[in-house]
């Protein structure tokens, strides 16, 4: 990740300065600070993102052949303790995910609307039944949802989702943009038929004029460390595979 990675620059800078090495200490902590400002600067940023991105189309509507068998929203981040309604528990990306994976499935609401994803802590709930409760408040019926919650990381809800289904089934995707190349590496290679709808995108498409773009930004160094994980992510996938 880009933050701590430069504040270690910047700290070995300042410790080389202070063991009185000038050149290797200033030269290193001019180091930190640009790619620290280079990581938080759009066009950098959305250079990272864009390929990532842009993989995979948005999915406008439900592929008619083959024809889909399931859902599937993946797991992501919520507070389950938090004195606020079913939704808004839900972070970012998951409450985004959960609506795109709702308005797909509202075109076909016979098939099942799958959400996965357990909780790397043992005492908090998972993710899957946060998923199912706001799910339900937004008019989905138990009777359509099936929430596979053990699986802590993509390729296990790739491997549960088979499971439930059987190889080869035909899934409908959702996750975010830039998750979605790793992701449907993880289920292609589980056996499974999986068509791509991303959302969540962090990319900011037409305001590449404005001055907030050129300015460097808490906001851009989060795509730049988005887009890092992911890329590595999918190297470690593609390494493995």
């Amino acid at each position: 990740m880009p933050l701590p990675f430069c504040l270690g620059l910047l700290a070995l800078g300042a410790l080389l300065l202070k063991c009185r090495y000038r050149r290797a200490g200033w030269s290193t902590l001019a180091l930190g600070v640009a790619v620290l400002t280079l990581a938080s600067w759009g066009p950098v940023a959305e250079r990272l993102l864009l390929p990532l991105e842009t993989r995979y189309p948005a999915l406008q509507d439900l592929p008619e052949t083959p024809p889909a068998e399931a859902v599937v929203v993946l797991g992501g981040g919520w507070r389950p303790d938090a004195p606020w309604s079913s939704v808004g528990r839900l972070n970012d990306s998951s409450a985004i995910r959960l609506t795109e994976g709702i308005r797909l499935w509202r075109q076909a609401p016979d098939l099942p609307l799958i959400v996965t994803g357990a909780s790397h802590d043992p005492e908090e709930a998972p993710i899957a039944r946060g998923y199912g409760e706001a799910a339900k408040t937004l008019g989905v019926p138990e009777a359509r949802l099936r929430m596979l919650d053990r699986a802590t990381d993509t390729g296990q809800e790739a491997q549960a989702v088979r499971k439930a289904l059987g190889e080869g089934a035909t899934v409908v995707l959702v996750t975010s943009a830039s998750h979605m190349p790793r992701a449907m590496h993880h289920f292609q290679k589980a056996g499974l038929n999986p068509v791509a709808a991303p959302t969540h995108y962090l990319l900011d498409v037409g305001k590449q004029h404005s001055l907030g773009y050129w300015l460097p930004s808490a906001r851009h160094l989060h795509k730049t460390e988005r887009a890092l994980y992911e890329a590595l992510g999918l190297l470690v996938v593609e390494a493995e595979h």
